[in-house]
């Protein structure tokens, strides 16, 4: 038996679904802090258990019976809230005999310094707990970014940033999720940290994108940090070159190139219309 906690957010209803075309749904579990939310899942066999991160109890429930586990990290951001919740479910998997944690973690987690320390801490307790695991330190989410792009976009018809021209690594959240299922699913996962990027883009690039996808120019210019918005808290990140690294990791498990930029900018720009 296969479970995916957190069915009701992004990730991992798409990892439900893609679970779906590779595993019988009499094998699938999705645990969720409101069933209800979920209960579309029962109509094609999947089973939905109450799961509360911060009940034990509930979480023992949930984990009956359970031989992989994809424990999505949670939300909630509050100092130290994070960590005692991923504790909770790590701790209900020793209890119920799990054999193996996949966790969702974020890029950069092994320095365990500011926004990723609560995954430091996740993945420490994980390799510290018994069972195999399997780390998916997923890159920051494409659509972040360029969903704000294409707002910015349609009402101004140009596009701002402060990377000085820098690359971004960034990935598809659908190409995360389908990564997370293979891992889930396959072989030769056991006690393996992957590091999920996507292909480096610049904002410069994006400008040109959009404006072939809207079919309407785009331009891109420059600003400063205070003039960005949230993405100001990040852009000196990209000027200093932290998030110009790449890897193959996401494409081995995807077993094809992660989504360009392109391709995901015109599926955004489709759902959005939709």
């Amino acid at each position: 038996m296969i479970a995916v906690t957190g069915v009701t957010g992004n990730l991992g209803r798409l990892v439900i679904e893609d679970l779906l075309a590779r595993v019988p749904a009499r094998d699938l579990v999705a645990l969720a802090r409101t069933p209800k939310k979920a209960e579309d899942l029962l109509g094609g066999g999947v089973e939905v258990r109450h799961c509360d991160h911060d009940d034990a109890a509930s979480v023992d429930a949930a984990l009956a019976g359970i031989e992989v586990l994809l424990l999505v990290s949670g939300p909630d951001m509050t100092p130290g809230v994070r960590v005692r919740q991923h504790r909770t479910v790590v701790e209900a998997a020793v209890r119920a005999g799990v054999r193996r944690v996949a966790y969702t973690s974020a890029v950069g987690a092994e320095d365990g310094r500011g926004p990723v320390a609560d995954h430091t801490a996740t993945e420490r307790a994980l390799r510290e707990a018994g069972p195999a695991y399997t780390v998916l330190r997923n890159a920051l989410y494409s659509e972040a970014f360029l969903g704000a792009a294409l707002v910015q976009a349609g009402k101004e018809g140009e596009i701002t940033s402060s990377t000085g021209g820098r690359p971004l690594n960034t990935a598809r959240l659908r190409d995360l999720a389908l990564a997370a299922s293979a891992a889930l699913t396959g072989s030769g996962h056991e006690n393996a940290t992957y590091e999920l990027l996507g292909p480096l883009w610049t904002y410069p690039e994006l400008a040109e994108v959009l404006t072939r996808v809207l079919g309407r120019p785009i331009k891109h210019r420059e600003i400063t940090d205070a003039e960005a918005g949230w993405l100001g808290g990040v852009f000196p990140a990209v000027r200093a070159g932290a998030l110009a690294t790449t890897g193959s990791d996401l494409a081995r498990l995807l077993g094809r190139p992660p989504s360009g930029l392109e391709e995901t900018v015109t599926a955004l720009v489709a759902r959005t219309a939709g």
